[in-house]
C-alpha cells in the first residue's frame, strides 16, 4: 500500500490512508456525479455519508489534527479526484464542481452525538476555504476546464480567466513549498503541454505568414492560420521581428547578451560592470525625456547595489543578485509596488519593455524563474481586474511568453528567420 507524505515528510497517521484508499477506489468506480456527492456529505455537511465507519474516520481525523494540518489532508483528497478526472477530457468539466462544494460550507448541525465534531469540522472546512491551498485549487481548475480557443478568452472578463495562457507563470502562481507531489506533477503536466500547443500554434503561424511573404502577387490558395495570440498580426509580427532581428546596428538581443557576456570577463571591478551594464540596458530604449528619466532612475538603483563589492570582480554570485535585484526594481517591488515597469510600458510600449527584461535574463539565465516570479506577482494583483481595464498588462504577459517560447522553448526560428531577418 502506498504511504502518502504530507509536507513535513512525515507519513501519514492510518486514519488519514485509509480516508485515501477509500476514496482513490471510489474515484475508480462511480461517477464525478456521485463522488461530488459524497465529498458534501463527508466534508461538507459531515453527515448521511453511505459507509457509517468513513465518516468515523473523518470524526478521527479531526480530533487527532489541528486546522492546519487538516488544509493540507482535504487539498490532497480533492487531489485524488483532480488527477484522475484530469486524465480524461470529458470529466474535467466536473473539477470545478467539487471545489465549488466548499466555496459556501454548511453551517447546518445535525442533532447527533457528534453535534462537536461536525462543528469542528465545519470550522476546519471554513478555515481550508480561506487558506492558500483552496486559492490555487480555484485558479487549477481555472486552468484545467478552460476554453482552449486562444481567441475566445477576450472581453470584459477577469484577467485570472487568461493564467492557462502563461505556463511561465505556473510555478509561481500554482505552487508552493506547501503543495504535495501529485499538485506539483499535475501543474507540471499542464504546463507542458500548454507550452508545447502554443510553440507549436506559434510556429505553424509564422510557417504561415512566410509562405504567405513567398507567394506575394501570385494566386494560390493558402489555408489561413490564426495568430494564436490575444495580439494584433501586425503587433505580433512587430515583437518577434523585435525579439530576434537586429536591434543595435548588425545585433540581435542574443549578439548583444554574448557580447556582454564576454565583456564581463574583463572587468576589473564590479563597479565597471556595473556602469558597463547600464550602458547594456538602456542602449535599446527609444529615445527622448522618458529614457533620460529612466536612465536616472535605473543608475541610482545600480549604485545601490552591493556597493561594499564595487571593488570585487564579478563572479556568479554578484551576477545573480545583480539581475534579481534589477528584475525586483522593474517589474514588483516589495509591497506589489510597481511604478517602474507602469512607467516603462506607457513610455516605451509593451515590446521594449518586455525586450528589456529579456536583456537581463539572457545575460543571466539562472533568474529567470526570479523573473517569472515578479511576473505571477504581478499576475496576482490584478487577477480580478477586467482585462478590457489593463489591456497593457495582457500585452505585456502575451509578448513575454513569446520572448520566452523564442529564447527558453523548443521552438525552430528558422522559419522566423526567412521573414523577420530579412
Amino acid at each position: 500500500m502506498t504511504t502518502w507524505l504530507n509536507t513535513s515528510n512525515q507519513k501519514t497517521r492510518p486514519e488519514e490512508e485509509r480516508l485515501y484508499q477509500h476514496l482513490l477506489h471510489l474515484v475508480q468506480v462511480e461517477s464525478p456525479q456521485q463522488v461530488i456527492t459524497r465529498f458534501r456529505a463527508l466534508f461538507v455537511e459531515g453527515s448521511s455519508y453511505p459507509e457509517s465507519e468513513i465518516m468515523h474516520l473523518v470524526d478521527q481525523i479531526t480530533s487527532l489534527t489541528s486546522a492546519q494540518e487538516f488544509k493540507f489532508l482535504l487539498n490532497r483528497c480533492c487531489h485524488i479526484m483532480i488527477n484522475r478526472w484530469h486524465m480524461q477530457p470529458q470529466l474535467r468539466a466536473y473539477i470545478p464542481e467539487l471545489i465549488d462544494l466548499f466555496a459556501n460550507p454548511s453551517t447546518r448541525i445535525v442533532a447527533s452525538p457528534r453535534h462537536s465534531r461536525i462543528r469542528r469540522l465545519h470550522e476546519f472546512v471554513q478555515i481550508f476555504t480561506q487558506s492558500e491551498q483552496y486559492l490555487t485549487l480555484r485558479r487549477l481548475a481555472q486552468i484545467m476546464t478552460q476554453n482552449h480557443d486562444w481567441q475566445s478568452q477576450t472581453g470584459d472578463k477577469p484577467l485570472l480567466t487568461l493564467i492557462r495562457r502563461y505556463p511561465y507563470l505556473y510555478d509561481h502562481f500554482l505552487m508552493g513549498d506547501n503543495f504535495n507531489h501529485e499538485h506539483q506533477r499535475t501543474v507540471r503536466q499542464i504546463q507542458y503541454q500548454v507550452q508545447k500547443k502554443f510553440e507549436i500554434n506559434l510556429s505553424q503561424y509564422v510557417t504561415y505568414q512566410v509562405r504567405c511573404h513567398s507567394l506575394l502577387g501570385r494566386q494560390e490558395h493558402i489555408q489561413k492560420v490564426s495568430n494564436p495570440t490575444l495580439l494584433s498580426d501586425r503587433d505580433l509580427n512587430s515583437a518577434i521581428k523585435q525579439f530576434i532581428g537586429k536591434v543595435d546596428g548588425s545585433y540581435t538581443y542574443h549578439d548583444l547578451a554574448q557580447n556582454f557576456i564576454n565583456q564581463t570577463r574583463s572587468h576589473r571591478s564590479f563597479k565597471a560592470f556595473k556602469s558597463d551594464l547600464h550602458e547594456y540596458l538602456v542602449s535599446s530604449l527609444r529615445t527622448g525625456a522618458s529614457k533620460q528619466q529612466f536612465n536616472n532612475h535605473l543608475y541610482k538603483k545600480l549604485q545601490t547595489i552591493l556597493p561594499e563589492s564595487e571593488n570585487q570582480k564579478v563572479d556568479e554570485f554578484l551576477l545573480l543578485r545583480t539581475c534579481s535585484q534589477l528584475l525586483n526594481f522593474l517589474v514588483v517591488e516589495s509591497k506589489r509596488e510597481h511604478f517602474t515597469f507602469v512607467d516603462l510600458v506607457s513610455n516605451q510600449g509593451t515590446t521594449i519593455t518586455t525586450a528589456l527584461l529579456l536583456k537581463v535574463v539572457l545575460i543571466c539565465r539562472k533568474v529567470k524563474p526570479y523573473l517569472e516570479k515578479r511576473l505571477a506577482i504581478l499576475f496576482n494583483h490584478y487577477e480580478y481586474a477586467d482585462t478590457s481595464c489593463i489591456q497593457w498588462l495582457v500585452r505585456a504577459l502575451e509578448k513575454l511568453n513569446i520572448a520566452l517560447s523564442i529564447y527558453f522553448g523548443n521552438l525552430d526560428i528558422s522559419y522566423f528567420n526567412q521573414i523577420y531577418l530579412e
